[in-house]
C-alpha cells in the first residue's frame, strides 16, 4: 500500500505541473503535437510557462517589446522560434541562454537598430537567421562569428552602410551559402574583403538595390560574377544600379543597358586579390553517372570536403538524398544525371590543423544520349522509304500506258489470239501474248500460265453455259468456240 502510494505521488505531481502549465497559456494559443502557436493574439510578453516538448514556437504578429533573460531555457527540443512582426528594439544579454538547439530564428519585421556581439553567442547550432525589414544600421564585427553552422542569413531591407565581410571566413563559416544584403544603403564595397570570401558565399551574396557609386572595380566584380553565372547576379540584373558621379538622380542599371557601358569603357577591369580558379569540365549523358573529382594541393588525413550544388544545396558525407554520393577522398558521384543537374559545382577543402582551405569549380554539362537521335533518324528513313515505295506502286498502277482498250482502233473482223484483249492476256500475264508473224508460222512456245478455276467441260468438249456467266469476258467469245478453246489450249491453231 505504501509502495503504491509512493509511485502514485510523482505521477500526481507531474499531472499537476502539466495542468498548471496549460493553465498559464494564453487562451488564444494553440498547441498541436510539438508546435505551440500564439500568433496574432496581442501578446505583450512571452508566457512564463512553455511546453517542455515544444520544437516550434510561433509568436509572430504580436506586440512584444522585449525578451527576458533565459525565457527559452529549459526547452531541450526547441528548433524553430518565430518572432516576426513585433516591436522588438533590442535583445538583452542572455536572451537565448540555454537555447543552443535552436536552428531557425525569425526576427524579421521588428524595430532592431543594430546587431550586437552578444545577441547570438549561444546559438552555435543556428542554420537560418532572418533579420530583414528592421532598422539595422550596424552589424558588430563579431556578431556572426559564433554561428559556425550558419547556412543562410537575411539582412535585406535595412539601413546598413557597411558590413563586416572580414568576419566571414571559410574555416569559420564553411556552410554559409546565402548572405542577403540587398536593399540597404551601402555606397562602396570592400572589394578585397569580398574577394577573400569563400566562393560558396560569393555565389549567394546578394547586393542589389544598394546606393552603390559607379566605379571600375565594382563594375568588374559584378561583370565577372555575371560571366560565372552566379545566381545573386543572374536573377537580379535589372536591380543592380549605381550612381554616376555619386548623384542620386543619375542611377543607372549598369548590367542591363548597353548605354551605361560607355561610362566603364576606359576601365581596366582588374580586381585586387581575386585569384582565378581552375575550372574542370565534365560532360555526361542523361541517365549516366558522373564522378566529380575534388582536386586540391592540400595533403593530410585531416582534410574536410564539402560540395555546393548549382541549386545552393550543401552536400557532405555520406551524400544527399540517395541522388549524390560522396567518397572519403572528396569525390562526388551523381548517380543518375538529369538535365536539371547541369551547372557549376563547388568543392571546398578545409585543413583545420593548418587553417588552410581551397575551393575548386567543376562545370557539369548534361547532354541527351546519341542513340536516341539514331533511333529518330532510322525511323524517319524507314517512313520515307515506305512513302516512296507507295508512290512508285501508285505510279505503276495508274500511270502505266495501256496496250489495248485505251487505243481507239477498229476491231478486227475475226477475233484471234493475236489481237484479243482478254483478262487473261493483258491483265493477268506480265508479258504480251504470243503472236503469229505470218502464215504457217507457229505461235511462240513461251507460255505464261495463269491459274484460274478449272473449266468444267461438257461431254462435247465445249465449255458449259455457267462458265460464260461466271466470266463475262468469255461471253464475247461464246459464238466462236474455237477461239475460246484456243485461249485455254496448248495446241497450235492453224488458220
Amino acid at each position: 500500500m505504501l509502495c503504491a502510494q509512493g509511485v502514485a505521488a510523482p505521477l500526481m505531481l507531474s499531472s499537476l505541473v502539466l495542468h498548471l502549465a496549460r493553465a498559464n497559456l494564453h487562451p488564444g494559443c494553440l498547441k498541436v503535437s510539438d508546435i505551440l502557436s500564439c500568433s496574432n493574439i496581442g501578446l505583450e510578453e512571452i508566457p512564463n510557462q512553455l511546453p517542455v516538448t515544444a520544437a516550434t514556437l510561433d509568436f509572430n504578429h504580436n506586440r512584444l517589446v522585449r525578451l527576458e533573460e533565459g525565457k527559452f531555457a529549459g526547452l531541450p527540443h526547441l528548433v524553430t522560434l518565430r518572432l516576426a512582426h513585433n516591436q522588438l528594439r533590442t535583445l538583452s544579454p542572455g536572451t537565448f541562454q540555454n537555447a543552443s538547439t535552436l536552428h531557425h530564428l525569425d526576427l524579421s519585421s521588428n524595430l532592431l537598430y543594430k546587431v550586437d556581439n552578444h545577441y547570438f553567442q549561444e546559438l552555435v547550432e543556428m542554420e537560418e537567421l532572418l533579420l530583414f525589414n528592421n532598422h539595422i544600421v550596424r552589424v558588430e564585427s563579431h556578431a556572426l562569428i559564433g554561428l559556425v553552422n550558419l547556412r543562410k542569413a537575411y539582412l535585406s531591407h535595412n539601413r546598413l552602410t557597411d558590413f563586416p565581410f572580414f568576419s566571414i571566413q571559410e574555416h569559420s563559416h564553411q556552410f554559409l551559402v546565402t548572405l542577403d544584403l540587398s536593399s540597404n544603403r551601402m555606397p562602396k564595397l570592400p572589394l578585397d574583403d569580398i574577394a577573400a570570401l569563400p566562393v560558396s558565399v560569393q555565389r549567394g551574396l546578394f547586393l542589389h538595390n544598394n546606393s552603390l557609386i559607379c566605379e571600375c572595380a565594382m563594375y568588374g566584380m559584378f561583370r565577372q560574377w555575371e560571366q560565372k553565372g552566379y545566381v545573386s547576379v543572374k536573377d537580379y540584373r535589372k536591380e543592380y544600379t549605381c550612381l554616376l558621379y555619386g548623384e542620386p538622380r543619375a542611377s543607372v542599371q549598369f548590367l542591363e543597358h548597353a548605354k551605361t557601358w560607355r561610362f566603364f569603357e576606359n576601365c581596366t577591369i582588374k580586381l585586387p586579390s581575386l585569384v582565378e580558379m581552375e575550372i574542370n569540365v565534365v560532360k555526361v549523358d542523361v541517365g549516366n553517372s558522373a564522378l566529380l573529382e575534388c582536386q586540391t594541393s592540400l595533403k593530410g588525413p585531416h582534410l574536410i570536403y564539402q560540395w555546393v550544388s548549382p541549386r545552393q544545396e550543401y552536400i557532405a558525407l555520406p551524400g544527399n538524398n540517395n541522388t549524390m554520393r560522396m567518397y572519403a577522398n572528396g569525390s562526388l558521384e551523381i548517380i543518375a544525371v538529369q538535365m536539371e543537374d547541369a551547372g557549376v559545382y563547388w568543392c571546398m577543402v578545409l585543413d583545420r590543423q593548418q587553417s588552410r582551405n581551397e575551393t575548386r569549380e567543376v562545370n557539369v554539362t548534361v547532354t541527351q544520349q546519341q542513340h536516341e537521335d539514331e533511333h529518330f533518324n532510322t525511323g524517319f528513313t524507314t517512313l520515307l522509304g515506305c512513302v516512296v515505295s507507295l508512290v512508285l506502286v501508285l505510279m505503276y498502277l495508274y500511270l502505266t500506258p495501256c496496250r489495248c482498250w485505251c487505243r481507239k482502233q477498229a476491231p478486227p473482223a475475226t477475233p484471234s489470239p493475236a489481237n484479243e484483249c482478254s483478262a487473261q492476256s493483258s491483265i493477268l500475264t506480265p508479258t504480251p501474248p504470243a503472236t503469229t508473224e505470218g502464215p504457217g508460222r507457229k505461235v511462240s512456245n513461251n507460255k505464261h500460265v495463269v491459274f484460274l478455276e478449272p473449266i468444267k467441260e461438257a461431254q462435247n468438249g465445249k465449255p458449259r453455259e455457267a462458265l460464260t456467266s461466271e466470266h463475262p469476258k468469255l461471253h464475247i467469245l461464246r459464238s466462236d468456240a474455237d477461239s475460246v478453246t484456243s485461249v485455254f489450249s496448248d495446241t497450235t491453231i492453224v488458220p
